[in-house]
């Protein structure tokens, strides 16, 4: 099954189009002090398939990582959970820092 994505430039306007829009951070706690976006849901990786019954389903939910890779794994699995929208933001808040806000930090 192919992971719909969105681009980093997307983000922004995904916000205004879906206002209860889940951003779902999936890195582990020591990546959040570098960088992080605000109003997200933190679970990492390790701990989706035991906590991913906390997010609603039927919200639009974008899933983030360092680079994207991560965040496909568990954009695929949401999908296969039964997750209506489901968006991988690719090459992750990397890629959102370098070309949407440099005031967060690439690592």
């Amino acid at each position: 099954m192919a992971i719909p994505e969105i681009q980093p430039s997307e983000l922004a306007e995904f916000r205004t189009r879906f206002p209860n829009l889940v951003l779902l951070d999936v890195r582990e706690a020591d990546e959040r002090e570098v960088s992080v976006l605000p109003n997200d849901v933190h679970i990492p990786l390790g701990m989706i398939a035991s906590k991913f019954g906390e997010l609603d389903p039927n919200a639009p939910t974008v899933v983030y990582c360092r680079s994207g890779a991560r965040s496909a794994r568990v954009a695929g699995f949401l999908l296969d959970s039964g997750f209506k929208q489901v968006w991988n933001l690719a090459r992750g808040i990397n890629a959102y820092a370098v070309e949407v806000d440099p005031s967060l930090k690439p690592y």
